[in-house]
């Protein structure tokens, strides 16, 4: 590959960027028809082998907890071998939990099941990384953008594997495999799949020639001001982080214990999965609107919006009642929404405030600790609807959200200060 040709010519660059996003955004139909598997799910198997509802957000803390440390994997595999390399182990690593799943459902081994949960996350957490590999070669008025697109054709695998709970069931038990094992069937095929696509189509590596491009572009910098120097923005970092996490425990807590509340309300697996799409759906159809709203109206007002979304959505979800379809359909999409706007505007500052020499590296750390926050709200969600109800996790959920806006007002001041 003759990288030197990328670096001189604006107009291989612009394909590239296109290519890139093209094959990502492939993978990324993929990966969403995988990760829905475990949410849709893994807490109704949880409680079907356990007989109890304490520990029936596991599933989501464990395989949240197995995405945390793929997401440092692959985030050093990224650095150090392109996104190629690591977004591919990933993904094949995640359907090869997925095939473990779907083992412990027919020996009924609940410690298999545990164990192929935290592999399973890898797929998680390689399709959230997915995201950073379409910025690489964006500007800063294409990042947020860039990020919404591929999350997009996430949609169309998120929204249709909650919603072939029942194909996917009945396909299971045809084979002799419990119905609710099902989903993971198809999680497997399609993690493995975005894997190969990845692996065989990402070429060439857009890492690798963004870093060159901004070797250049710093050269130039420094001979025409020697002063400049180019750093990572830390309060950029660590505040990219508090949004992503803050988000990331709000929306795993109130999605995981949803399918056993409803549940417990009569429920057909059938609904479960129709509120599971519409939440789904809200996580990332809405991305392409939201990149261009964090691209033109800025990270910190996307970043306040995402906390009034969760707010209200974990308010909606806590006065609902039981029965009401209508009503958790609206507040399961808000909490989507809300997700989707902190994610996208939260990536984006991360993307801004970090240099494209260590940016793999340190977007894994982040999503690290996106992760574990998802698998201490999974973990405590269970407990919380055990000890006290769902309206109440809600509640606490919607009003930790609003931390956001006092961080935000924070971070815009500091840096109206520092200009």
């Amino acid at each position: 590959m003759d990288v030197q040709s990328y670096v001189r010519s604006a107009e291989k660059q612009t394909s590239l960027y296109k290519r890139t996003l093209f094959v990502v955004s492939i993978s990324q139909i993929f990966g969403g028809a995988g990760l829905a598997a475990g949410v849709t799910v893994g807490a109704l198997i949880a409680q079907q082998m356990l007989g109890t509802d304490a520990y029936a957000g596991l599933p989501t803390a464990l395989f949240t907890l197995g995405s945390a440390g793929a997401a440092f994997s692959v985030g050093r595999l990224s650095q150090r071998y392109g996104r190629r390399a690591g977004l591919s182990a990933g993904f094949i690593i995640g359907g090869l939990g997925a095939i473990g799943v779907i083992i412990a459902t027919v020996i009924n081994s609940i410690l298999l099941l545990f164990a192929s949960l935290l592999i399973y996350g890898a797929g998680t957490a390689t399709n959230l990384q997915a995201r950073y590999a379409g910025t690489d070669l964006a500007n800063s008025k294409q990042r947020a953008t860039a990020i919404s697109m591929t999350m997009v054709f996430t949609t169309f695998g998120a929204v249709a594997g909650p919603n072939l709970v029942n194909v996917m069931g009945r396909f299971a038990a045809s084979i002799g495999v419990p119905s609710l094992a099902g989903p993971f069937i198809l999680a497997a095929a399609a993690y493995i799949s975005a894997g190969l696509v990845l692996f065989i189509f990402l070429r060439p590596e857009p890492l690798f020639i963004a870093r060159e491009i901004e070797a250049t572009k710093q050269v130039i910098r420094k001979n025409e001001n020697p002063a400049t120097s180019g750093h990572s923005n830390k309060r950029g970092i660590l505040v990219a982080a508090i949004i992503m996490i803050l988000t990331q425990i709000v929306m795993v807590a109130i999605m995981t214990m949803t399918p056993v509340h409803m549940h417990h309300h009569g429920h057909e697996l059938s609904m479960v999965g129709l509120v599971i799409g519409f939440h789904i759906g809200a996580m990332y159809l809405p991305s392409l609107f939201t990149g261009i709203l964090v691209d033109k109206l800025g990270r910190t007002m996307m970043a306040v919006a995402s906390g009034v979304t969760l707010l209200l959505a974990g308010f909606i979800a806590a006065l609902a009642p039981g029965d009401s379809m209508t009503l958790l359909i609206i507040a399961l999409s808000l909490l989507g929404l809300g997700w989707n706007f902190g994610l996208i505007s939260g990536t984006a500052l991360l993307v801004d405030s970090t240099e494209i020499s260590t940016r793999a590296k340190t977007q894994g750390t982040v999503d690290v600790l996106i992760a574990l926050s998802g698998a201490a709200g999974g973990a405590l969600s269970g407990m919380v609807v055990a000890g006290s109800s769902f309206p109440t996790l809600s509640i606490v959920g919607g009003a930790l959200s609003v931390l956001l806006i006092p961080v935000m007002i924070w971070y815009h001041r500091q840096n109206r200060i520092k200009d």
